[in-house]
């Protein structure tokens, strides 16, 4: 299984949108949702409420 790139959610096999960069790197989404919020909307999952690394940042910033 592989993670989304923008929510951090597992995608199961056959599922979710593969996108290719000029520079050979790539990005996986579960959703067009993840993918218009990261590619065209250029987004940081940090500051995306519903991402799974936005509570990751919080959790770090109470723990201090």
């Amino acid at each position: 299984m592989a993670k989304c790139s923008f929510c951090g959610k597992d995608i199961p096999k056959g599922t979710g949108k593969m996108f290719v960069r000029k520079d050979g790197s790539y990005e996986n989404f579960c959703s067009n949702k993840c993918d218009k919020n990261m590619v065209k909307l250029n987004r940081n999952p940090q500051k995306t409420k519903w991402t799974e690394a936005h509570y990751r940042a919080k959790e770090a910033r109470k723990g201090k």
